[in-house]
């Protein structure tokens, strides 16, 4: 038995009249499911637009809307950025970055002779990964009077190398005191037994 309610829902997806609604609903005995099926075979009313899946032989080319639905997705998506060219913007930066490490130097001297030079990119790695390593050897280094200089396009710049220098003056002068007190105590003490 079909119900009025079933007909109105019938009827108001797939705009049909109440005669017709009933009449399908009757031949598919009250099944609402089965009768917007036999409606759409019918031709009746249409099926919904987008993709669909379909196991018969015969007309195999996709809506037409698909086309336009996809587009329309792909545009809403993050203002058009999809994630394979956030990578592809990254991996560059990462390229530009390393090349200009590469144009520049970090130059080890002591006494005016140049006794190491290595590409920022090794000294940015050595930080990165031996720390604790790399940076006491280099504030080791400046008591042994060694000296540090960048070369190169974008880091050869006299600002940066005068800092260099008197960082490396002034471990050097701490280091001539600490000399001078430990000579001057033994030299006091010396006297004083004689």
């Amino acid at each position: 038995m079909v119900t009025l309610e079933q007909v109105e829902k019938l009827r108001e997806y797939a705009n049909i009249s109440y005669e017709e609604a009933k009449k399908v609903l009757e031949e598919t005995k009250g099944d609402i499911l089965e009768a917007i099926v036999k409606l759409e075979k019918e031709n009746r009313i249409s099926g919904p637009e987008g993709g669909y899946y379909n196991s018969r032989e015969g007309n195999k080319e996709p809506h037409a809307n698909e086309n336009v639905q996809y587009n329309e997705r792909k545009s809403h998506n993050d203002n058009g950025v999809t994630f394979g060219e956030l990578l592809g913007r990254f991996f560059r930066w990462c390229g530009r970055l390393i090349n200009r490490g590469n144009k520049n130097s970090f130059i080890v001297t002591r006494g005016g002779e140049k006794m190491m030079s290595i590409p920022v990119t090794i000294l940015i790695i050595l930080l990165l990964f031996t720390f604790w390593i790399t940076v006491p050897l280099i504030i080791i280094g400046l008591f042994f009077g060694y000296k540090y200089k960048f070369v190169g396009p974008d880091l050869g710049k006299d600002n940066i190398n005068r800092a260099m220098d008197s960082v490396a003056e002034a471990a050097e002068n701490f280091a001539e005191n600490i000399v001078k007190e430990v000579k001057g105590e033994k030299t006091d003490g010396e006297d004083s037994n004689n």
